[in-house]
């Protein structure tokens, strides 16, 4: 059971979510088997934006994949092209 989650939200236009889609589904696998105390992650799809939700087993964790190559040298560099704005990036703890 997850005991933390990163939420990323982003802002992507209808017309690229195709394309985000096709890159959250290449770094599933990598992530879940690669990043330390990763558990789950979920694309959620929203009229106004798209979240990714990252379960961990510790908020630690999560912060550490926010540093970590996967993240910024791969998943940040691909998305880049399709977003519009800031991504909004929180991590909350289950209690």
């Amino acid at each position: 059971m997850a005991k933390a989650y990163l939420e990323i939200t982003l802002q992507i236009e209808a017309a690229n979510r195709a394309n985000a889609a096709a890159v959250y589904s290449k770094y599933k696998a990598p992530f879940l088997e690669t990043i330390k105390g990763a558990l789950s992650k979920e694309l959620l799809i929203h009229p106004g934006d798209v979240q990714v939700l990252h379960g961990f087993d510790a908020a630690t964790h999560a912060q550490e994949y926010l540093l970590s190559p996967l993240f910024n040298d791969e998943v940040v560099v691909a998305l880049k092209p399709y977003l519009k704005g800031q991504p909004d990036i929180k991590i909350y703890e289950v209690v």
